[in-house]
């Protein structure tokens, strides 16, 4: 059941009682559930909030508030799968479901009301309803006997005979219904800008909410999980907004106020925190367009910084200590460059927010210090503590957690750069036939930083484009990747993860790995965990692995 008013049917539903708010571990569902605590806390709503990874974690932190919670409001996860089958809730429990994951299962939208989906009208594309469904899929077989010359024989009615032949045709057309509708998993709209726009409609926004969606939907670009086209629409609206409540709160004299300016940005990751030398080498756009791991790579490097008149000494320290003359002028100087070097997508359209006269941050600052607190390498640390924090590094108030942020990230966009340059040296991102194959070996030193999915997205993304870029074979940039690591944070050592993603060529969003997983997994008969709600990420036992990959090469073949 989808939800059209977000405050009738939603939040003056919810507002009545005590709210179970589970969030999943991604910085869009964090900034999510940021806008709603804020919300419910202008109307003193109670609420409890989980954090969850997995369903395995979901059906848990259900269970252990099912008898004291009425209203549950799952955040980037559930939509998926059949959450009443997974959570079996008492028949009083509202589930409300705010989920950028597609496609949503068939179950969760024809269900009569216990489950309610929090979804734009723009994105309700879905098999019908007769389609799916039958009322007498229960129904068995008639059958007659009869009498005859002193012995019984039984003959099938020819009214049982059509039906069965009918409900076989209907059950094939099914399967291929639903197979073609979830064949490819992705992603829809940002759910931290769907709970913006509640704020909104309730007269409860400011700009430190529509900050929140902004790091939200910049989140998705980042991990490739919005197209540039949807991207765009959303920002448009975004803007929208950021005009309104300026003009809001241009009457104030505090000089500590939010100000958040919507400007043209440098694809460069963490550049204002970092040299410039190292923001270009340690972002995928800019290594993989350049080659910057080989000898050519740098020497083309160079000669892009001196036809820029940048000198190497200030390009290799930190860009706050640049000169200041060049710190103004390099987005001018850079847009003059890039066609030259094949670096045209290196500006694009971002926010950008100040309070009083501290540092400039951008929104993808936000998202990379956030995803690097959020997949914490620290051993004393929890995955719920690491949540809080992440939390924590969201509030521009909060610039120490920020800046113990963006330096971790730094580690992590160092350990990835390290990574793809070993495969390419070793040549070990392999043809499989149908895709790219590549592994992390046991026992590498920076392996524990591959356990969580971003990381390893980011990681899986970045090897492909560099693979690509070196590749001598025109056929690879229509080639998917899958990569194995070991799953070193997990209490059993027994397993890996394996992610996949689809070409550089496929402009589309859409991953078919979710479902090949799922049918290789069954044909091979392999030990296989799929309780992410990525589905193109799964946990794989080691013993399975050759059997799986078997597998997966034969059905993509």
């Amino acid at each position: 059941m989808f939800v059209t008013e977000l405050r009738k049917q939603f939040y003056e539903v919810v507002s009545k009682q005590r709210v179970l708010v589970l969030v999943h571990y991604d910085v869009d569902g964090i900034c999510a559930s940021k806008v709603l605590q804020s919300v419910f806390r202008t109307d003193h709503i109670l609420y409890t909030l989980v954090p969850v990874q997995t369903s395995g974690e979901l059906l848990t932190a259900f269970k252990q508030y099912a008898d004291l919670i009425k209203h549950v409001v799952l955040i980037n996860c559930g939509a998926c799968i059949d959450i009443v089958e997974l959570l079996e809730p008492p028949e009083d429990t509202v589930l409300f479901i705010v989920d950028n994951h597609r496609p949503l299962d068939v179950c969760n939208i024809y269900n009569d009301g216990q489950v309610r989906l929090l979804i734009s009208a723009e994105e309700r594309d879905f098999p019908s309803f007769d389609d799916v469904f039958r009322e007498d899929e229960e129904e068995s077989d008639e059958e007659e006997e009869s009498d005859e010359e002193g012995g019984k024989r039984r003959r099938l009615d020819e009214d049982a005979l059509e039906k069965r032949r009918e409900r076989r045709l209907w059950e094939e057309r099914r399967h291929k219904i639903l197979f073609d509708y979830t064949q490819f998993s992705y992603y829809g709209s940002s759910s931290s800008v769907l709970m913006f726009e509640l704020a909104w409609k309730l007269s409860k926004d400011s700009n430190e909410l529509l900050w929140w969606a902004i790091v939200g939907c910049s989140e998705m670009l980042l991990a490739d999980k919005l197209e540039w086209d949807s991207y765009l629409l959303v920002t448009a609206s975004l803007q929208n907004h950021m005009s309104r409540l300026s003009h809001k709160t241009q009457d104030e004299k505090s000089l500590d106020c939010l100000k958040i300016t919507f400007d043209k940005e440098i694809r460069l990751a963490l550049y204002r925190h970092w040299s410039l030398v190292e923001s270009l080498r340690h972002s995928v756009y800019s290594a993989t367009t350049l080659k910057l791991w080989t000898l050519k790579g740098e020497k083309k490097l160079h000669e892009f910084l001196a036809e820029m008149g940048l000198p190497l000494t200030q390009c290799r320290q930190k860009y706050s200590g640049m000169d200041m003359m060049l710190r103004n002028e390099l987005q001018s100087i850079l847009e003059s460059k890039v066609e030259k070097y094949g670096l045209e997508d290196l500006l694009f359209a971002s926010f950008n927010i100040t309070q009083g006269y501290r540092n400039k941050f951008c929104a993808m600052d936000f998202v990379y210090s956030t995803n690097a607190i959020l997949e914490s390498a620290e051993r004393d640390k929890t995955a719920a503590d690491a949540f809080l924090d992440a939390t924590d590094c969201l509030n521009i108030n909060k610039l120490t957690m920020l800046e113990k942020g963006l330096e971790r990230s730094k580690q992590q966009l160092q350990v990835v750069y390290k990574q793809v340059q070993t495969f390419l040296d070793m040549n070990l991102v392999i043809s499989a036939g149908p895709f790219l194959y590549a592994t992390v070996m046991e026992g590498t030193p920076d392996a524990h930083y591959f356990s969580g999915s971003h990381c390893l997205s980011l990681l899986a993304r970045f090897t492909l484009r560099a693979h690509v870029a070196v590749s001598r074979s025109k056929k690879s940039r229509s080639l998917p990747l899958v990569i194995t690591t070991p799953d070193v944070q997990s209490a059993n050592t027994n397993f890996c993860l394996v992610c996949g993603i689809p070409p550089v060529t496929e402009e589309s969003r859409k991953n078919f790995f979710g479902k090949a997983f799922e049918q290789a997994a069954s044909k091979s008969g392999s030990n296989v965990e799929k309780e992410y709600f990525d589905t193109n990420i799964i946990r794989l036992a080691v013993d399975d692995r050759s059997h799986f990959f078997d597998a997966l090469i034969s059905l993509l073949s």
